[in-house]
């Protein structure tokens, strides 16, 4: 049985004989195998152990601290993903490599600059934290799991604030015109679109803050936590943001205690290592041959670990970033753009209807319905002032209010 080893190193694998394993065996078999010795772990199957910095922070997990626990009545099966913090330092096995500058070799331009180009893992992330708009979000992973089961990926750009202290709130998210597959991703990016969404976000006090998508029920199955496709996708997104507090947020479906399926939100920034890499162009895009998903291949050799090498693991690419809900200013109720069933003006009058004994300006406090309604006005003038408006909570002027009743009156 293969139990996945999640820690500050990345993922790796664990070989065990069978369920009935206790959690000292499975100790053991790190010590053996990943060269850990038992005294210095401290395992979880909570994924914030990572975060913990400190030693009274790990000393909160003690779900795996009873050596004699049998893994099997913590849900620890096959494929399972174990958390190890540990203290102390350890070579970390990396992938085949060729040597360059080794005796008898005479070492090239790119040679001395991969020798520059070490990757390593990036321990703290630009952004504190990041904060979900509870509408916003489950208005997005009910459309995944319950519409599309996870059979199919999903994505969107997410907008909100930026504190001074780095903490990212997420107040709305927005579908752009997309086809997924069980595996691939594509966005078909629409500028006259995207330039709506900017002004409403720009009259919210808003901007783009990050990119979230989901991941299918077959890639559970798979040893990454994200794929080399997923990982070019985020970093070429993050890198045209130019922010460096840039969130990317993973949707997927993982096993509960009771055997049953929870929706999961984890997030993470792209290291500043991989966007740097991805500026200059060391990232191989055509992922072309027999590659494993959970390894990024660059086209010059990189240091990995000490080990001259073209892939790198995708973990040391990632930052995991706290996640925290809130109940922002928006609701979140208004048919979302760009999916399976088109959005009527038979909508706006039935979202209108439904709400007329709110104040206007709150029937309209919802980012989908202001951006079927943005279509009908001037982007750099109408737009940014309605927005506004709903940001603020002010009394929409009257010739708005008669445009907005006569499009879902049309």
């Amino acid at each position: 049985m293969m139990i996945r080893i999640r820690s500050r190193d990345g993922l790796e694998r664990v070989s065990i004989d069978d369920k009935q394993t206790t959690v000292g065996q499975l100790r053991s078999a790190i010590e053996s195998q990943l060269r850990v010795p038992t005294h210095s772990q401290t395992l979880s199957t909570n994924q914030n152990l990572l975060l913990a910095k400190t030693l009274d922070d790990l000393t909160r997990f003690t779900d795996m601290l009873d050596p004699n626990t049998w893994i099997s009545a913590l849900n620890i099966g096959h494929g399972s993903i174990v958390y190890l913090a540990y203290e102390g330092e350890r070579k970390v096995a990396g992938p085949v490599f060729n040597p360059a500058g080794s005796f008898g070799r005479k070492m090239t331009v790119d040679d001395m600059i991969a020798k520059q180009m070490r990757v390593t893992r990036q321990e703290n992330p630009h952004c504190e934290l990041v904060s979900f708009d509870r509408d916003a979000a489950n208005a997005f992973q009910n459309y995944v799991n319950e519409t599309l089961v996870f059979a199919v990926k999903r994505a969107g750009l997410m907008y909100g604030t930026v504190s001074p202290e780095g903490k990212v709130e997420v107040d709305f998210i927005y579908e752009p015109p997309q086809q997924g597959t069980e595996e691939n991703l594509m966005l078909f990016r629409d500028p006259e679109e995207e330039k709506l969404v900017e002004a409403i976000a720009l009259g919210l006090g808003m901007k783009r803050v990050g990119f979230i998508f989901t991941q299918t029920v077959s890639q559970d199955k798979k040893d990454y936590t994200m794929s080399n496709a997923e990982i070019l996708q985020a970093v070429e997104l993050h890198t045209e943001s130019d922010l460096k507090e840039w969130v990317t947020a993973v949707v997927k479906l993982e096993v509960n205690e009771d055997g049953g399926a929870d929706v999961h939100f984890e997030a993470f920034q792209m290291s500043d290592m991989c966007v740097r890499l991805f500026k200059e162009g060391w990232f191989e895009k055509e992922i072309q041959g027999e590659i494993d998903p959970k390894l990024s291949r660059m086209t010059k050799d990189v240091v990995v670990a000490g080990k001259d090498t073209r892939e790198v693991d995708n973990d040391f690419f990632l930052v995991v970033v706290k996640i925290f809900d809130h109940q922002g200013p928006l609701s979140s109720t208004f048919p979302i753009e760009n999916r399976n069933v088109p959005i009527s003006m038979q909508a706006l009058k039935s979202h209108l209807d439904r709400t007329k004994s709110l104040p206007f300006v709150k029937r309209i406090s919802d980012f989908h319905l202001l951006l079927l309604i943005a279509r009908f006005l001037d982007v750099n003038a109408d737009v940014p002032v309605l927005a506004a408006c709903v940001q603020a909570q002010a009394t929409i002027p009257e010739g708005f209010q008669l445009l907005i009743e006569s499009i879902a009156s049309a």
